[in-house]
């Protein structure tokens, strides 16, 4: 089992920025894809983006050149950096384990919530 424990959200105005953490305990790997997702109301769950144990990423198109993900493995930590954020980017950003863009892997976290106002 992997726990995965997400924090850093909060409310930004457009143009800002906000970075996420997402810890990771329990039966951790460092070869783990870590990946983020996000859930804004009404809508389903999308991609936003991934990293690899080699620390190859991919990134939904909607931000790319906007995030950044990163990870520390000796600190079993992911990173999601968010700048020139939008009001569409408003949603409840999960972070995941062991999985890809298309499918994600079994382990989440309870989310953390980001809302950029206009």
């Amino acid at each position: 089992q992997v726990q995965l424990v997400e924090s850093g959200g909060g409310l930004v105005q457009a143009g800002g920025s906000l970075r996420l953490s997402c810890v990771a305990s329990g039966r951790t790997s460092s070869s783990y894809s870590m990946g983020w997702f996000r859930q804004a109301p009404g809508k389903e769950r999308e991609f936003v983006a991934v990293i690899s144990w080699s620390r190859s990423t991919e990134y939904a198109d909607s931000v790319k050149g906007r995030f950044i993900i990163s990870r520390d493995n000796a600190k079993n930590t992911v990173y999601l950096q968010m700048n020139s954020l939008k009001p569409e980017d408003t949603a409840g950003y999960y972070c995941n384990a062991g999985g890809s863009r298309t499918k994600p892997g079994p382990y989440w976290g309870q989310g953390t919530q980001v809302t950029v106002s206009s």
